[in-house]
């Protein structure tokens, strides 16, 4: 998708102020705090499992995630492949006032409004999804709004492009690429890529997302080790008989407790 075709429109960035590293609201500055922090998310279906907790109510869910120690939340609001709802992100928003995450497929600068109008801290943008020349206006508009924007990549490469269009907060995804329909984690991903970080402005944030906390899965230790600064965990929390005592065991876990 070109720029032109994410409705790029030239007022709405002429007003955005330019992009720099550490430029960042609510949702990035949570995650600055010490230590590795937790994005907990709420979606009750994947495409890769189905049905995860099609019941979970999003306001409960949030609050269990809070008193967890979760720094920030991750809501989908995308209803056919996650049952997710903006609703969702609204009642999580409410009952806990963490910083939140819009999830969904997110391409244009309309997306950026929509999820300013219904309260997200911040918008994930995936890179695979999108031409490259659309995030900078794309992530201007949303920093002139308040809104952070996550951008999510899947390999070195990714990470590069990003890093070069001013992207301050990444997220490496474990996750097999857009193009596969397996839905396979590599569990190592996370770790290998990070091998690039000593190149990379240490102002950046940086999350490993997919196969965190998960049996068999990659450690939080492993995540702290390899220099990330948050973890994105929404399968094993989604699916936890006792979600607030898997986030204490997770965070005791990233500090080698």
């Amino acid at each position: 998708m070109a720029a032109d075709e994410a409705d790029v429109d030239k007022a709405d960035v002429d007003r955005a102020e330019p992009n720099s590293v550490a430029v960042g609201h609510r949702f990035a500055a949570a995650l600055r705090e010490a230590g590795l922090s937790v994005i907990a998310e709420i979606k009750r279906r994947s495409p890769s499992r189905g049905a995860l907790n099609a019941d979970a109510d999003a306001a409960d869910l949030a609050s269990e995630y809070k008193a967890g120690g979760a720094a920030c939340l991750s809501v989908l609001t995308e209803s056919e492949r996650f049952g997710g709802s903006p609703e969702d992100l609204q009642a999580a928003k409410t009952v806990t006032g963490l910083p939140v995450l819009r999830k969904d497929f997110l391409r244009t600068l309309d997306d950026v409004r929509d999820s300013h109008a219904m309260g997200a801290d911040a918008m994930l943008v995936i890179l695979a999804d999108i031409d490259p020349a659309a995030l900078p206006p794309i992530q201007q508009l949303a920093l002139s709004l308040g809104v952070d924007v996550l951008t999510e990549v899947r390999d070195e490469a990714e990470l590069d492009t990003a890093v070069d269009l001013g992207a301050y907060m990444i997220a490496i995804n474990q996750r097999d690429n857009p193009e596969s329909t397996k839905f396979t984690v590599d569990y190592d991903k996370a770790v290998r890529v990070s091998r690039c970080f000593e190149n990379i402005d240490d102002r950046i944030l940086l999350i490993a997302a997919s196969g965190i906390g998960v049996p068999g899965g990659t450690s939080m230790r492993a995540i702290t080790e390899a220099g990330y600064d948050a973890a994105l965990i929404g399968e094993a929390l989604v699916v936890a008989d006792d979600p607030p005592e898997l986030l204490r065991d997770l965070l005791a876990d990233a500090r080698g407790g």
